[in-house]
């Protein structure tokens, strides 16, 4: 991937975030877009070897738009100043616990789980965790994940959920809004040849607590 490319382009459009800039440099946004869809594409190859889950879809269907929605956010920037590819079974809408790679200027990063799941599914990871403890304990806990993420990455809740029972010994675990885990790109490695095992070895760190994930929601029991 050219990262310097997509890069260069993205720092001046934070820079110039205006319909008159963006526009006459579309053609920029055209070529920078193409390369980080190619890259998109050939981590979707590296992962779909070690998560069957991850087949039929391309860069097409994890991308996210450019354009952010002002509709509720007046002073929001027109333009996003990052390009992310969030990759899971259906896409990025999909709903599934999946792999996202984020590309901006001083904050590149690998994540992972799902981010925001709806009351219902939150519900249903909930419980899963109550229920499984002693498995999702193992996942978060085993060197593989320990390699790569100290501990879960999102907001906690102050108080176990009103479902769950205070004294539960993993009442922590039942706290989260969310259940991703991030990873950080160092800069040199985001313009190395190292790029692509290394994001495939991370998002394969990630596997087991995908699948714990997406048990809970698509096949609970």
């Amino acid at each position: 991937m050219n990262s310097k490319l997509i890069l260069t382009f993205l720092e001046e459009l934070s820079k110039n975030n205006n319909r008159e800039w963006f526009h006459a440099n579309k053609f920029r946004y055209e070529e920078a877009k193409n390369e980080f869809e190619k890259f998109i594409d050939q981590i979707i190859l590296s992962i779909s070897k070690f998560d069957k889950d991850i087949k039929n879809i391309s860069a097409k269907d994890c991308l996210f738009r450019i354009y952010n929605d002002i509709r509720f956010a007046k002073n929001r920037p027109l333009y996003k100043t990052n390009f992310g590819g969030s990759i899971a079974k259906g896409g990025k809408n999909g709903g599934h616990a999946g792999y996202y790679f984020h590309l901006e200027k001083n904050n590149c990063f690998l994540g992972g789980g799902i981010y925001m799941p709806s009351a219902d599914n939150l519900k249903l990871i909930r419980k899963e965790i109550y229920y499984n403890h002693e498995e999702f304990s193992k996942i978060i806990n085993a060197k593989s994940f320990k390699k790569y993420f100290h501990e879960l990455d999102d907001i906690k809740l102050s108080r176990v959920p009103k479902e769950f029972p205070k004294d539960f010994i993993g009442a922590e675990l039942l706290k989260y809004k969310s259940y991703t885990m991030i990873y950080p790109l160092q800069q040199k490695l985001i313009s190395s040849n190292e790029l692509d095992k290394t994001t495939t070895e991370v998002f394969k760190a990630m596997l087991p607590l995908n699948n714990f994930l997406n048990k809970a929601i698509f096949n609970p029991k």
